[in-house]
């Protein structure tokens, strides 16, 4: 095992690096970030005539992540030290690469084991988002991408006037929309439909005012810019609102990866979406829409009209 309790963090990242190139399992020791309280990574502490180095649990936390490993649980090794471990994870476990029956985001698919509403930066900022355009005051809510309605799950928590609200949800999967009516069977002002978003206008739904889409409209079958501007022209009441998150992340062996990744690309690359969204912005902001970006691995757009 080795001993990284008074290497910099510039040692510990080369060092680890090399070693996850030969081994998918490294294991060291460093000084206990419970050991001290209010204490900033880098403060160097002389312990028993031997200095460490102090971080806390987050700094290898987002190590791990960085490296693309997952953090195991750490072992007390003495008063002042633990033994944390790295894993690589296995990129070949991954909904990026698999597919079943050619529908990625179906109920037999790697996709559908993903829950982000038990992911806490997903699940903490998007209540954030709700809450931002007072959900409790929507009469009619539209969610694009809507897989099987975990979205909605949330807002049925949040509110207790859930069932005077009325929600469409609309996906491309049959399998996924399937589940989605099951959880609300019960609810009869929920709806669901088997539909392309690039033929919305064909259902005739009316407008809403709250529209939702969470990393469905980057799809590669979705012109972004026009997709979004008739969504905003036909969809959207003059006073209505909008939240969109636009995945910076990818799902790999069980673990949610921060950092967008664009093809030919070894590391994460983000213009995509930044150009994305802020394309949205500039957009609503000219129809008179007050604007916010909130997140980490989902970067969540929130806007709601100021018109009067």
């Amino acid at each position: 095992m080795h001993d990284f309790s008074n290497k910099s963090m510039f040692e510990i990242y080369n060092i680890l690096n090399k070693l996850l190139n030969t081994s998918s399992e490294v294991s060291f020791s460093v000084l206990n970030p419970d050991f001290l309280d209010s204490c900033y990574a880098g403060r160097i502490l002389e312990i028993n005539n031997k200095s460490y180095i102090y971080r806390g649990f987050s700094s290898y936390v987002d190590l791990a992540c960085l490296l693309e490993c997952k953090l195991l649980t750490p072992k007390i090794l003495t008063k002042e030290t633990i033994q944390l471990t790295l894993k690589k994870i296995d990129k070949n476990r991954s909904f990026h690469k698999n597919q079943v029956h050619n529908e990625k985001y179906g109920v037999s698919s790697t996709f559908s084991q993903i829950n982000k509403n038990e992911e806490p930066d997903f699940l903490i900022n998007y209540i954030k988002c709700l809450e931002n355009v007072k959900i409790k005051t929507k009469k009619r809510v539209l969610n694009l991408g809507v897989n099987s309605a975990g979205e909605f799950e949330i807002i049925k928590q949040l509110c207790e006037n859930f069932d005077e609200i009325e929600f469409v949800g609309i996906d491309y999967s049959q399998s996924a929309i399937e589940l989605a009516k099951q959880k609300f069977k019960e609810y009869k002002n929920v709806s669901f439909f088997v539909h392309d978003i690039n033929n919305l206008d064909s259902l005739n739904l009316g407008r809403f005012d709250l529209v939702i889409s969470i990393g469905t409209l980057q799809s590669s079958t979705i012109n972004f810019n026009e997709t979004f501007m008739k969504i905003y022209q036909n969809s959207m009441l003059k006073d209505s609102s909008i939240i969109l998150g636009f995945p910076n992340c990818r799902w790999h062996d069980g673990q949610m990866i921060y950092g967008a990744r664009a093809k030919n690309y070894s590391f994460s690359e983000m213009s995509v979406l930044y150009k994305d969204v802020m394309f949205c912005k500039k957009y609503l902001q000219q129809k008179k829409f007050r604007v916010t970006l909130t997140g980490k691995n989902y970067i969540f757009l929130t806007a709601t009209s100021i018109r009067k």
